[in-house]
């Protein structure tokens, strides 16, 4: 099979095809032929040694697919083969590899998918999806006034429309260019605001009455997240998901309890046992499938131009989810 490996840290150029062996799933597994395998931003942090924790080489990228079941291994139900299935290979004792033709998981961990559901849209539903309905179980946002920054992204494009499905009583995007701005507008913000521009938390201010967003959901952090806090209203808060990326010295702290404001910390796999991680994909997948939620794919390359894909993620061109289609 075909797979990409990163065997030296750096840009997009070092995500390589190589070929090996198929795997053979092992007792409690199935095998699943890839059809979509999804990116994440914090993948190509990782491909170029800027991620929180430095992986070891050679590495294998992709924590999430999603294909058809090919084989099975010992003691797993026939019944599973060929069926269309999510493999979020990230909560797996194999959290990687996913950028390959086939990979191979516990065939407890393979949630099924609707069949209205393409592959593509359910590799956005599973880290990102995760995470944006996790963001709003930590931040309930009823009744609240919410910014969504990079609200064009993948995470942010389904926060806009989780948190108005979920009562949000005024939803706030903030992205980088006209383009992203109608975007997050399509799928349900009430506002969309230009983050590169200076002003933009006086902006924020203004179309809540000079209150300021009641919460935050930071996904991008580093200077951004100082900024975000102007937007914040008093007693307001900080609900932060960029790990690795912290950037709030001690005076924005001491100015966060002046304001009564709260800072929250969030991260993804702790909140996942696998009751909840099934049923949080068997909610998200039935959500898209039905039209409640829109998945915005921002991208779809084989897997010969995984560079080409990490590229358009460097470069922030990417809106939606960007998918790599074996």
């Amino acid at each position: 099979m075909r797979a990409i490996q990163v065997n030296r840290f750096g840009g997009p150029d070092v995500l390589e095809v190589v070929e090996l062996p198929t795997p053979d799933p092992q007792p409690g597994e199935v095998l699943i032929r890839v059809r979509a395998a999804g990116i994440n931003f914090f993948e190509a942090l990782m491909r170029a040694d800027r991620y929180a924790v430095t992986p070891q080489l050679p590495m294998m990228p992709g924590v999430e697919a999603a294909g058809i079941v090919e084989a099975i291994g010992q003691g797993v139900d026939a019944v599973l083969l060929g069926t269309r299935v999510a493999a979020p290979l990230f909560v797996s004792k194999r959290p990687f590899g996913g950028y390959a033709d086939h990979v191979t998981i516990d065939a407890d961990l393979a949630v099924p998918l609707p069949d209205a559901l393409p592959f593509e849209d359910a590799t956005a539903l599973m880290v990102q999806g995760l995470t944006a309905l996790h963001l709003l179980r930590q931040g309930p946002p009823g009744g609240k006034a919410v910014l969504v920054p990079a609200a064009a992204g993948g995470v942010g494009s389904l926060l806009v429309q989780l948190a108005r499905l979920k009562g949000a009583s005024k939803v706030i995007a903030a992205a980088g260019g006209k383009a992203k701005l109608d975007l997050a507008l399509s799928l349900g913000a009430d506002v969309a605001i230009d983050y590169s521009l200076t002003d933009w938390p006086a902006r924020v201010r203004d179309i809540t009455g000079g209150k300021g967003a009641d919460i935050v959901y930071d996904t991008v952090g580093g200077a951004l997240t100082a900024a975000s806090l102007q937007a914040l209203a008093p007693g307001g808060e900080l609900v932060f998901a960029a790990l690795g990326r912290f950037a709030l010295a001690a005076s924005d702290l001491e100015a966060m309890i002046g304001h009564n404001q709260s800072l929250r910390g969030f991260a993804l796999l702790p909140l996942l046992s696998g009751a909840a991680l099934r049923a949080g994909l068997s909610e998200l997948f039935a959500l898209a499938a039905n039209g409640r939620l829109r998945v915005a794919i921002g991208g779809r390359f084989p897997l010969d131009r995984a560079g080409e894909a990490h590229r358009l993620l460097d470069e922030r061109r990417s809106t939606g989810k960007v998918v790599l289609m074996p």
